[in-house]
């Protein structure tokens, strides 16, 4: 039988603490505590470093909980009794989703995928980029929806490369940079900014603006992926926000909205689905990527457009 210390180390790996694993499978935290330091005894090394507000892996810990969730996804199937000829879309898909604010893009793909194979069952996570490639290193997802740049750093992933996302900087109408009559970056970095996510590919680029004006970044930055409070926060304050541009052209966004004139208003960044480069992806995990693939996301810009955008970030 698979070594149930196996079951308490990716269960911690995914939930972040003994507290939270003990409550999914079912032990008392103590349990699990002992077990997993009893296993790092027997291993010679530590797997999670320990810390005031959970666990986080260490580097052994990150390949050994990750070949234990293979183990357990392997006997599991096994267990399951499959047999040749079945469905094999007729399985639980596990996405994840960072920023959370991407989910908002996912549901004509996830419609069209439940159409093609009505037995599928989706389970989407929303979650930080920390986060999400914790969980999928451990297999708590199958498959990320991400930022491609995001990922670039980690050779352990395989990215498969979707169309752009263009965003452009929005105020509420009356803002005062809309009296400007040409928005310069002093003129941009007087007013906080929020941002979807603090992390690549919007990083650099917001650092750079403040920098440029002799503003620490810090000092204006909001982190805040989900739009609806970010629309509130824009439209009640003086804040700069974010939008997708294919947005800016509806009736809801003109009503109490405007584009911020400014000349490095528009970045583009490009999607990517992200899955782990050792294992070889599920049925549906290519579905998903190939319904994503073809329909993600509408830009509403053309290929030359494009093509200008890559000449003025490189």
């Amino acid at each position: 039988m698979i070594d149930r210390r196996l079951q308490y180390v990716v269960a911690t790996a995914r939930y972040g603490s003994f507290t939270a694993a003990a409550e999914r499978v079912g032990v008392t935290q103590s349990a699990i505590t002992k077990s997993v330091a009893d296993l790092e005894k027997q291993l010679g090394y530590s797997l999670f470093n320990r810390t005031a507000r959970g666990v986080l892996l260490t580097e052994e810990g990150h390949v050994f909980a990750e070949r234990a969730a293979r183990l357990l996804d392997e006997a599991e199937d096994l267990f399951r009794g499959t047999t040749p000829g079945s469905d094999p879309y007729a399985d639980v898909l596990r996405i994840g989703v960072c920023p959370s604010s991407l989910e908002g893009i996912l549901p004509d793909p996830l419609s069209t995928l439940l159409a093609k194979y009505p037995k599928i069952r989706f389970d989407i996570v929303g979650n930080s980029y920390d986060r999400t490639v914790q969980q999928l290193r451990t297999g708590a997802i199958d498959v990320a929806l991400g930022y491609d740049a995001a990922f670039e750093e980690h050779p352990d992933f395989r990215r498969e490369k979707l169309p752009p996302i263009v965003t452009t900087f929005f105020v509420r109408q009356g803002h005062p940079i809309l009296e400007c009559e040409e928005v310069t970056t002093a003129d941009f970095a007087k007013y906080d900014l929020i941002s979807p996510t603090s992390s690549a590919p919007y990083e650099y680029a917001w650092r750079h603006i403040y920098e440029e004006a002799g503003v620490d970044v810090r000092s204006r930055l909001h982190t805040i992926d989900f739009f609806p409070i970010v629309a509130r926060l824009v439209s009640e304050t003086d804040a700069i926000g974010t939008v997708a541009l294919n947005y800016t052209s509806t009736r809801t966004f003109r009503k109490s909205f405007a584009c911020v004139p400014y000349k490095g208003s528009r970045h583009y960044a490009y999607l990517c689905c992200v899955t782990r480069q050792r294992w070889s992806p599920r049925p549906a995990v290519r579905a998903f990527i190939k319904v994503c693939r073809e329909q993600l996301p509408n830009t509403d810009m053309t290929a030359s457009e494009l093509r200008e955008l890559d000449m003025e970030s490189a």
